[in-house]
């Protein structure tokens, strides 16, 4: 048989449409010409394929050999294509005969010595092909993700001729081996912090409603060591979601992240926007998209530049990005909680009770006009995180608060509520939703709207007061919205006082 049909998986955002890999041998000079809008790393695949095939025992056709990636319109890249294009050849040349190769999908890079070498988004390649019911082969290095989808249907090889003597002798491929065991949250724990019942209570709030956090105050009062441990309060995902989150790093890594595990990303203030959204020619996610059901902590925020900051107002708001090329538009998930941290001035001692600012009105205008309205607008919850002083710290001495596991224990059962009643965190309730959940009494009514009257807060901010006192009701496991869950919501937004 001179023509051959094997399938494989092409990686387009966090997508794997299927691309059919057709073989044909014909007369005439030797030569072997790839088609279908290959990329230059697709192309060489005809030097790695020749050579991987010659050092596993087989014969390279001395004939006119034409390889169609279809469909012929989308891009291909990558050294994904290997193994699928030598077996295609193999197929086409009739070194494998007898086997039935539609029922499989192939991905996998060959090295010369034809081992299999893992690829990057395989993990999306996997379970698309578990929706087709075909059996996926890939490379034992991507074995660890094939283990996440617990699917008899993934199976993995180390070399291309081992590969081969199974599927001609009808042997078992190897299975991908079981899920380690994995211990979800780190060491990072609340009770490392000495006082700051307030951050501490922040953190509570946020994370069990999903909400967005700013602190801000002087330096070494622990903004830093507050939010890397939200993390560790945080609930555990739900199976759909962690495989969402290990199929982004996937793509990015090439390894996915342990599943269960909530991503904290903390990208230093010099990023760009393109590695905070994302980007590239074929596009591949960026630090939103990895913090992704996880935290992003920005660090020093003031530092960000403006614009970068800027390309966060749409994701805060969607849960999305959709990042434009002239080829392709791809949609990447970002529904993250974004944990902030910054000084109140350059000095960073504004408001401080031991030192003097020395910062002139110009300095702290220029530093305050870094953060736009519309941004700071986004964020829910913005709390000060004070000095303590001397005496304080002394009383606290070798005092060890609530420990993160007993937090995490409210804020789990805070968010099965949620999803039983919404099926989504309080954050996510959108603006009609959220007048059904709170159902307002009056006295509760008028608080609110003379607080944002008062305040001269924006429509979104009351919304957002609005989702945080539900939250705060939830924790107290109260149906109703009362006055004390708005008025500490609205102690909330303190830089909207300032």
């Amino acid at each position: 048989m001179s023509l051959s049909i094997i399938y494989t998986r092409a990686r387009v955002g966090v997508d794997a449409p299927l691309v059919t890999v057709e073989t044909h041998l014909s007369n005439g000079l030797p030569s072997l010409s790839i088609v279908g809008l290959p990329e230059s790393s697709v192309k060489e695949a005809k030097d790695r394929v020749r050579s991987a095939l010659l050092n596993s025992g087989f014969q390279f056709p001395t004939r006119r050999i034409t390889i169609n990636l279809a469909p012929a319109d989308l891009p291909k890249e990558g050294g994904r294509y290997d193994l699928p294009i030598a077996l295609g050849i193999l197929a086409a040349s009739d070194q494998l005969a007898g086997v039935d190769l539609s029922q499989y999908e192939f991905i996998g890079e060959l090295a010369l010595s034809g081992e299999l070498r893992p690829c990057s988004g395989s993990l999306s390649a996997m379970m698309a092909a578990e929706i087709s019911d075909r059996t996926m082969v890939i490379p034992t290095a991507n074995a660890a993700e094939g283990a996440l989808l617990q699917s008899t249907r993934i199976v993995c090889s180390q070399h291309l001729l081992a590969l081969c003597d199974s599927l001609i002798q009808n042997k078992p491929l190897g299975a991908c081996p079981p899920i380690p065991d994995y211990e979800t949250y780190g060491a990072a724990c609340l009770a490392d912090i000495v006082g700051q019942f307030q951050g501490k209570r922040a953190l509570e709030v946020a994370a069990s409603g999903g909400h967005s956090l700013l602190f801000y105050g002087p330096p070494g009062t622990g903004k830093t060591m507050l939010a890397s441990r939200l993390p560790s309060i945080l609930p555990p995902l739900a199976r759909k979601d962690a495989l969402q989150v290990a199929n982004l790093y996937s793509i990015v890594n090439g390894q996915p992240l342990a599943l269960g595990q909530r991503p904290f990303r903390s990208p230093h203030h010099s990023a760009s926007s393109a590695a905070l959204v994302g980007g590239g020619g074929n596009p591949r996610p960026g630090e939103i998209s990895l913090a992704h059901q996880g935290v992003l902590f920005l660090d020093e925020l003031p530092e960000f530049e403006r614009r970068v900051l800027e390309v966060l107002r749409e994701p805060l708001e969607s849960g999305e990005i959709v990042i434009s090329r002239a080829a392709r538009q791809v949609t990447f998930p970002a529904q993250f909680q974004l944990v902030a941290a910054m000084n109140p001035c350059p000095c960073g001692y504004l408001g401080d009770r031991d030192r003097p600012c020395r910062c002139s009105p110009a300095q702290l205008n220029r530093y305050r006009q870094k953060l736009s309205g519309p941004l700071l607008d986004r964020i829910d919850m913005q709390v000060e995180v004070t000095r303590l002083p001397a005496s304080t710290l002394a009383q606290l001495e070798g005092y060890h608060g609530e420990p993160s596991s007993e937090v995490r224990q409210r804020v789990y059962a805070s968010h099965i509520v949620q999803q039983e009643r919404q099926s989504c965190s309080n954050a996510s309730l959108d603006n009609r939703q959220l007048m059904e959940v709170c159902g307002l009494g009056k006295p509760e009514s008028q608080l609110l709207e003379q607080t944002i009257e008062k305040l001269g807060l924006s429509g979104r901010a009351y919304h957002r007061i609005l989702r945080m006192a539900r939250t705060l009701a939830d924790l107290e496991k109260t149906e109703k919205v009362l006055k004390t869950h708005i008025e500490e919501a609205v102690s909330y937004r303190q830089l909207d006082r300032l």
